[in-house]
């Protein structure tokens, strides 16, 4: 077998075990693997909703050198994430009223919009957690905790509550410095 053999053989095997299809003919797909692209090619479409274990991409790891930087240079900024995750929940839950398959989808597509807008900032060696609680209002009391072992100097977090008639909604950021 010859080395590109090999990689397709890989790739195959990845997207069947991920469960992807494709939309592509076989002869679509030869002459997109020749040219690299197809007249009129469709998209692929994947199935999959949890991260694939064994796969061999997913356990490649860079190797870092040493900084030997014990804190951080920049630190998280709590008013800017205060502003996002007030922004994002005012624009995607307003109007909304309480539906519980409706928000546990929102709770996860929030919680990835807020993680790739305070990504976005580009805050170096901190690892973000994103976490989203979507609940109806029905004169009902909550309480809702966390706790985190963490370097109160450079570990912070940044929460947000929104309301509206029928939902309540809580998104939290925490920031845990890597050393």
């Amino acid at each position: 077998m010859m080395m590109s053999d090999i990689s397709k053989d890989r790739m195959t095997h990845s997207v069947r075990k991920r469960g992807s299809v494709s939309s592509l003919s076989g002869r679509e797909f030869r002459q997109k693997e020749l040219h690299g692209y197809t007249k009129n090619s469709r998209s692929t479409v994947c199935y999959t909703d949890e991260p694939s274990q064994g796969d061999e991409a997913s356990r490649l790891t860079v190797q870092m050198e040493n900084t030997y930087q014990l804190g951080p240079t920049q630190h998280f900024p709590v008013v800017i994430v205060n502003q996002i995750l007030k922004d994002v929940l005012t624009n995607y839950l307003q109007e909304e009223q309480y539906e519980p398959e409706l928000c546990r989808q929102m709770a996860k597509t929030i919680s990835e919009v807020i993680k790739t807008q305070v990504k976005d900032l580009m805050i170096p060696r901190y690892k973000l957690i994103v976490i989203v609680h979507i609940g109806q209002r029905k004169s009902q009391s909550i309480l809702i905790g966390s706790r985190c072992l963490w370097d109160p100097k450079s570990d912070t977090f940044s929460s947000s509550v929104f309301r509206n008639s029928s939902l309540f909604a809580l998104a939290s950021v925490y920031a845990v410095y890597f050393e």
